[in-house]
This record gives C-alpha cells, structure tokens and sequence, in this order.
C-alpha cells in the first residue's frame, strides 16, 4: 500500500465523518411527512449547515475516487470505514464528553482491525473477472439485500428502521465505491469515450443520490448513534465483497492469513458499534416531535 493511497483514503475518510455529523444535526429536524421521498432532499437543501455536510462528504467521495484510482478497493474500503473515528472527534468537540474505556477500546479496536485485516490479507490487484454472470450476481446480492432491508424498513417504521436504512445505503456505497474503480479504469484506457459509453458511471450517480436519501432518512428519523455505525460498517464489507467478486482484488487464503481477516473485519464491526453507541455521538429524536418545517442554522 502506497503513502499516497494511505493519505488520500483517511482524508477521504475525515471529510466524510465530519460531514456526516452536520447531515444528521440537521436532517433530525426534517418533517416525518419527508420520509424516503425526495423532497426530503429538497427541503435539507435550505439548511446552511447540511449543505456544509454535503460538501464535506462531496470532497470525501473525491478523494475516496482517487484513492480507489491508484489503490485497490480491498485495500481503500476499510480505511474510509475510519471516518467514524473523525465523527467521533467532532460529537465529542461539541458534546465535551471524554472518551473512556468504551471510547478507547471502539478507537483501538477499529483501529487495530483495519490494521490486522491488511497486514494478514495483503490486498493485491488482479484482472478483472470477466465472466458476466459472477458480475451481475454480486451486483445483484448487494442490489436485492439494500432493496429488501429498504422495504422491511418503510413497511415497519420501527426503531430498527434507521438502522436498517444505514446498512441498506452501506451496501449501495459500497458498490458505487467498487464501480467507482471500474469507472476509472475505463477513463485510463480508453479516455473520455470509453466511459460515457459504459453503463458504469450513470450506476454511480444513481447509487449515489439513492444512497444519500436513504442516508438522510436514516439520519431523519434515528440518532447518529444508531446509523452512523450500520452505515460504517456496511460500506466496507460490500466494497471488498465486490473488490473480490469481480473486480479481481486477491487476498491471501491460507488458514491463518483467513483467520486474521475475519478477526480483523470482526474487530472493525465491533469497535464501530462501541464508537457509536458512545455517549458522545449525539442522541437526537426517535420517532418523536419535529419541526414542521426546517430552519436555517
């Protein structure tokens, strides 16, 4: 893994922690009457602070691009999932809550899996699996699990339903992340021509407006701590599943490299949910009043 990779994958990861933060801060007070329709994303865009959030995540999704560009996404999707870390930093800048043990063990934890995971895996690229059918069923179970989990959640409107939204945008972030790749692939071989003719990158456009709804109604009806974390988590196992599935990215498959990698990838998964459940990621409302109409902060 290359320094440059390193440094555009974390930045890539700080931008999109702090924009997150300012996201949620505002789309907590976007009208229930908003839920998973696109005037949700209308009405958010009259608030300063959430356009602030998503220029922030703009920057991060272009900096996570180069990184995917000069790096493989095995190797580029569990550094972004550290943008929890950066979350975490500016919840407890405003909520002035110290980190304790909980805090330190997610920090460690997280930390420490994304170290083990590529230490013990050694993420390589390869050539592109070319076989369609393997394609298209990756794409399919990413696909099909974020249209389900999107479904069970609008149908219930429990409480588990900004966590289920988070994971479903996870999944779709993850994709375009991996179609991200693909697009620049085609960008370096075949020049401007080359990619507006692939299906490729109008995917990514559509995931990604798909994705930031949902993100925004998890965000809407749920607290930072109970999306951010699903959100986190799931973006980094679709990127590598897809890495893997089609994009041709090698891991090492010896018994013990598998066995650190799953520890790895079980750490991360754990210390997000430590991360996120920690006192410091603010609470928000559940399920409860909110203002019928935004107002500029």
């Amino acid at each position: 893994m290359s320094v440059l990779v390193l440094v555009l994958a974390v930045s890539a990861a700080c931008c999109l922690g702090f924009g997150f933060v300012l996201q949620q801060a505002a789309a907590s007070h976007a009208p229930r009457s908003d839920y998973l329709s696109p005037r949700l994303l209308l009405d958010l865009m009259r608030v300063p602070s959430w356009l602030a959030g998503i220029g922030l995540m703009v920057c991060g999704m272009v900096l996570g691009a180069l990184a995917l560009g000069k790096g493989e996404v095995s190797v580029v999707e569990p550094l972004l999932a550290t943008n929890l870390l950066f979350a975490m930093a500016l919840s407890r800048h405003r909520t002035g809550q110290r980190l304790g043990r909980q805090g330190w063990a997610g920090l460690w934890l997280l930390a420490g899996g994304v170290a083990a995971f590529l230490l013990a895996g050694q993420p390589q690229g390869g050539a592109a699996v070319t076989s369609p059918l393997r394609h298209w069923l990756v794409i399919g179970v990413v696909v099909g699990t974020a249209l389900l989990l999107t479904a069970v959640a609008k149908r219930s409107r429990s409480t588990a339903a900004p966590a289920l939204l988070a994971v479903a945008a996870g999944l779709l972030y993850g994709l375009q992340d991996a179609l991200t790749r693909v697009s620049g692939q085609r960008l370096s071989g075949g020049g401007w021509t080359a990619l507006v003719t692939g299906w490729q990158p109008y995917a990514v456009v559509v995931l990604g407006v798909t994705g930031l709804l949902l993100v925004q109604s998890a965000f809407e009806t749920g607290p930072l701590r109970v999306s951010l974390p699903p959100l986190t988590a799931s973006q980094p196992l679709a990127g590598i599943a897809c890495g893997v599935g089609f994009l041709g990215d090698r891991l090492r498959t010896d018994t013990g490299a598998l066995a650190w990698q799953a520890a790895g990838l079980a750490a991360i998964v754990v210390g997000i949910v430590l991360l996120g459940l920690h006192p410091a990621m603010p609470e928000g409302p559940v399920g409860g009043r909110r203002e019928k109409s935004l107002q500029p902060n």
